[in-house]
């Protein structure tokens, strides 16, 4: 199945190259929540990231000519994804989590009270992944959230596997002290 996706995909990378709109809009529709969710990990709001997913379709259609087919496609999205999501931090800084309804709570069933503290809890974490530098963010988040692997994410962004592992440690080991205090904090209260 995953070869045949994959012939599939160079066979509309090649008529994207030659001006199909077509197979390209066939590459967004295979690639598009993949990118939507890599640039929400980053800014933390659902309508930018929606905007900057267009924005990132849009780079990518214009640069489609400079793609090497043998490469991975996703990664060459991801890596655009992650310069227009820097891009729109650059321009916004004061981009904050989205509301509650915007994030997509999987279990209904849960009453009120689990819910705000489901959301509370959801909220200090992207607090503080959105706190990482840049760098080390767009590492975490094609790591932890996207799955990538290490040699992906270099390819992705252009950097070499050590400064990918690098910047995971640091991201981690900074994520981990934030959370520490917060959670606790956020638990202490939470039991009294």
């Amino acid at each position: 199945m995953t070869f045949i996706l994959q012939a599939n995909e160079v066979e509309l990378v090649t008529r994207a190259q030659n001006d199909d709109r077509n197979a390209f809009s066939e590459l967004v529709r295979i690639h598009s929540q993949g990118v939507l969710n890599v640039i929400y990990r980053m800014c933390g709001d659902m309508g930018v990231a929606e905007d900057a997913a267009q924005e990132t379709f849009i780079q990518a259609w214009l640069r489609m000519p400079s793609y090497r087919p043998g490469t991975s496609l996703r990664n060459w999205l991801y890596r655009i994804a992650v310069n227009t999501a820097i891009d729109m931090l650059r321009k916004d800084k004061r981009i904050l989590p989205g509301e509650i309804e915007d994030l997509n709570l999987r279990d209904s069933k849960p009453g009120p009270e689990a819910m705000v503290a489901s959301f509370e809890r959801t909220e200090v974490v992207q607090e503080a992944v959105l706190a990482l530098p840049k760098a080390s963010r767009a590492v975490l988040v094609l790591r932890e959230f996207e799955g990538l692997s290490y040699q992906e994410i270099a390819d992705a962004l252009e950097i070499p596997v050590g400064t990918v592992m690098s910047r995971l440690n640091y991201a981690r080991k900074l994520l981990r002290e934030k959370l520490e205090v917060k959670l606790f904090a956020y638990v202490e209260a939470e039991n009294v």
